[in-house]
């Protein structure tokens, strides 16, 4: 199975479990099972020491109280035996450490996965419904959460788990009536935990809300920072942020106060308990029921136990906070608006005919219908315009012969095959687009335009540069075609950014060449030397464009005039300049 497909079935798996979030976190690890046992064997051993010493501390107390007649010989067996114990610690803590934690970062590294494949997989609508920082804080904070989570609630809640039940043998072994007071100290635990239980849940559900937002608007200040600057707005973006960072910082104060007093509670409650065991030992051992090396001993266990049921309650917050990021992050394993994908009829070799048959398409929300009824044939090869008012469906037309969506009546056919049928990413990757607001990213030159395509020589990018006008710039750079862009191809002006993005369309020989206000940035010198690039390239696939410019779009074959959704007039340039007189 590859890794896409494994990823595919662990996104499944993940998605049934997600309301469930013990079995969530079980699930992780019933593909390494042995690895598991192995480490808990490593553990096992790890911690032995702590049983061992109370042991070793109550046999050489005895002996030298005159319990034991051979003193020197106990002596120097329980220390021999104690050294062993000891020594094997490093060997197993590293050995454990190995080869658990080697199973968790393997956890979070399918999680960040299994995250990535499904967004990669989920609707462009999806995406104009949710904040890009509230996803990134998915996929950074809420996965380190539930790393962080497992890390401490199996190695903790394995070594609670044997610590108690060794101490519980060892005391029911010395002492049943021992034994049953320390069974006292159970349902003070529960008792406690649940006092806070909802409280703390409460509250970390709404400091991961409150982090996702602070994430979310902190992303949009970067990206809007031109426009704040360009308007003296940075007081007002600037208090903006600040107050939701004040409102996150009061939320984690909350939590942290919660957890304080949750934490103070069960220690003060712990303590009187083990200063009570402590008076009800030594009342044993002057009644002669047990010896003055059981009190140790029963002492120390006891104090084990104590620590130990203190410590699965300290990290009940922690589990909360993990539980808090499952749900997050199981948001998007089981968001159902996944791009359809059929694939049911082979496209082959893109020949570029495209037919909108009734098409009625309505945003979210939105009680008009934003494309009505609307239907248009384009033959192969022809190159068609969209004109009209702002809403009038020009985009949302674009939309839906990309896949971004489907219509809700209605079918738009490519080549006679409905999409719905069609696998979508076979038919993608025969076209290109060039949308309004370019999108570079940082690399160099050559990986902008080439992406996505392999043993693309560097000569075929530099004739299709300088289709675009873009040569001298690019032989001005010290590195040339490898000279490295900022982050969304800042250092570059919007015109270069935009002939970029016509090359990366260009360099792909497409059979259908989408643009959506591909020239809106160009100045007219540039626009003439692009508008040359697009004439030829219209001339070997099926062209559409969007474009508010008449130069952009008067050697198109046909213009088509968009009102309210439907096709109201088309012809070419000069037929609909000849029907305006």
């Amino acid at each position: 199975m590859q890794k896409g497909e494994e990823l595919d079935e662990y996104i499944r798996e993940c998605s049934k479990l997600a309301e469930r979030p013990y079995k969530f976190i079980l699930k992780f690890f019933t593909k390494k099972k042995r690895r598991v046992l192995l480490t808990f064997f490593l553990w096992t051993c790890q911690r032995s020491p702590c049983w061992v010493i109370p042991l070793a501390t109550a046999n050489i107390l005895d002996a030298l109280s005159g319990a034991n007649e051979n003193i020197t010989e106990v002596i120097a067996k329980n220390l021999l035996i104690l050294t062993f114990f000891i020594l094997q610690n490093i060997f197993s803590t590293y050995h454990a450490t190995k080869t658990f934690n080697k199973i968790v970062r393997g956890i979070e590294s399918d999680l960040r996965g299994a995250l990535v494949r499904k967004m990669q997989q989920l609707s462009i609508m999806f995406y104009k419904e949710i904040q890009s920082g509230k996803l990134l804080s998915k996929v950074t904070r809420d996965v380190e959460n539930i790393e962080t989570f497992l890390d401490q609630a199996v190695r903790s809640v394995f070594f609670i788990i044997t610590d108690v039940v060794i101490a519980l043998a060892v005391t029911f072994s010395r002492s049943i009536i021992v034994f049953l007071f320390f069974w006292l100290s159970v349902p003070m635990a529960i008792g406690i935990i649940m006092l806070f239980q909802k409280k703390i849940s409460k509250e970390n559900n709404t400091f991961r809300k409150e982090m996702e937002n602070t994430t979310s608007q902190v992303a949009e200040m970067i990206n809007l920072i031109p426009v704040t600057r360009a308007h003296g707005l940075q007081e007002v973006e600037s208090r903006k942020i600040v107050k939701q960072v004040e409102a996150t910082s009061n939320s984690g104060f909350q939590l942290d106060l919660v957890n304080s007093f949750f934490g103070a509670t069960h220690w003060v409650a712990f303590q009187f308990f083990q200063a009570l065991t402590l008076g009800f030992t030594a009342f044993l051992a002057i009644r002669g029921t047990i010896t003055v090396g059981d009190v140790v001993l029963f002492q120390g266990y006891f104090a084990t136990i104590l620590n130990q049921i203190s410590s699965l309650i300290s990290l009940y917050p922690g589990f909360c906070k993990g539980f808090e990021s499952v749900k997050s992050v199981s948001e998007i394993l089981t968001e159902p608006r996944i791009e359809e994908n059929a694939a049911i009829v082979p496209l082959g070799k893109l020949r570029g005919e495209v037919i909108f048959d009734h098409v009625t398409y309505t945003y979210k929300n939105n009680e008009e219908a934003t494309l009505n009824q609307f239907s248009l044939k384009v033959k192969e090869g022809e190159s068609v315009a969209f004109v009209g008012e702002s809403g009038a469906g020009k985009s949302t037309i674009l939309n839906l012969l990309i896949g971004f969506d489907s219509p809700q009546e209605g079918r738009i056919c490519i080549d006679g095959i409905n999409m719905k049928n069609l696998d979508l990413n076979e038919y993608r990757s025969q076209i290109a687009v060039v949308p309004q607001n370019t999108i570079l990213f940082a690399g160099t030159i050559y990986e902008n335009v080439t992406y996505g395509l392999d043993n693309v020589s560097k000569e075929r990018v530099m004739a299709v540069l300088k289709q675009v006008g873009l040569t001298d710039f690019v032989n001005s750079l010290p590195q040339g075609l490898d000279t490295t862009l900022a982050e969304q191809g800042n250092s570059l002006s919007g015109g270069q950014k935009q002939r970029l993005a016509i090359a990366r369309a260009i360099i792909r020989n497409p059979r259908i060449i989408v643009f959506d206000e591909a020239t809106s940035a160009l100045d007219s010198a540039s626009e003439k030397m692009v508008q040359e690039a697009t004439e030829s390239l219209m001339k070997t696939c099926t062209t559409f464009m969007v474009a508010h410019r008449l130069s952009t779009i008067r050697n198109a074959d046909r213009i088509v005039v968009i009102q309210k959704g439907k096709p109201v007039e088309e012809g070419s340039f000069d037929e609909l300049m000849e029907k305006k007189g």
